[in-house]
């Protein structure tokens, strides 16, 4: 199983959001180059980004910070969400160095584009269900959508995309653990390998991922608090 440590930007810094929440904000540094270092030298593999500016406005914002840790890690693999709504931000980011794209509102509010970007784009693609419950959530959170998470997923697992991250919102941020059932759904549901972000806190978190199948385990706030450090979850990914 696949870790990921998390940098979410605003404003070039490096920041976490309470339950995708603006208004409630923590900031943990000013330099993403140094804190994707950080992570290198812990052992990480992969880095999830989000442009959380970026979801906002709706295209991408924060493309100097993640260009300039794509230059100085080239062999990081990195994934990106936030602000990917057309064609020209996929290649814009993909040629940035990013190896695959997180697209949320795009992908639920344009269906038939996003499977055309898919097949365009094949393996380079992620599909990002964010939920409340069982009900997805579009533009940085901020819009409940209404779909059916499980419905979604059946639906986008016939194109060819890498994978589909799953964020339980009321989790992210929280340090409460992931939500361990409604990922084992999705796990069951779909032969897409499932990510799972929000929540995960400790080595236990993980290794209770990793049992029901999950591919892969996103951590931001766990990392930057001291709940959990990159090497103990990349030991129980083992």
């Amino acid at each position: 199983m696949d870790i990921l440590p998390a940098i979410d930007l605003i404003d070039g810094q490096c920041v976490r959001l309470l339950q995708g929440q603006y208004d409630k904000q923590i900031t943990y540094g000013d330099d993403p180059v140094a804190q994707a270092d950080a992570f290198v030298a812990a052992g990480a593999t992969w880095l999830h980004i989000v442009d959380l500016d970026g979801a906002k406005a709706g295209r991408p914002i924060n493309t100097k910070a993640i260009t300039a840790i794509a230059q100085q890690f080239p062999d990081l693999n990195i994934e990106l969400g936030g602000g990917i709504r057309d064609e020209n931000a996929i290649a814009e980011m993909l040629a940035a160095g990013v190896s695959r794209l997180i697209l949320g509102s795009s992908a639920v509010k344009q269906f038939d584009w996003f499977c055309r970007m898919a097949q365009k784009y094949p393996r380079r693609l992620v599909l990002g269900l964010d939920a409340r419950g069982a009900t997805l959530a579009t533009e940085g959170w901020l819009d409940q959508g209404g779909q059916d998470i499980l419905t979604f997923a059946r639906q986008a697992a016939d194109v060819p995309i890498a994978a589909i991250v799953y964020t339980d919102i009321s989790k992210d941020g929280m340090l409460a653990g992931p939500n361990l059932e409604r990922t084992a759904r999705l796990v069951s549901a779909v032969d897409v390998p499932i990510v799972a972000a929000g929540g995960v806190t400790t080595a236990e978190d993980v290794k209770h991922l990793k049992s029901i199948g999950t591919a892969g385990a996103i951590i931001g706030r766990a990392l930057y608090e001291g709940s959990i450090t990159l090497a103990e979850a990349l030991a129980a990914a083992q």
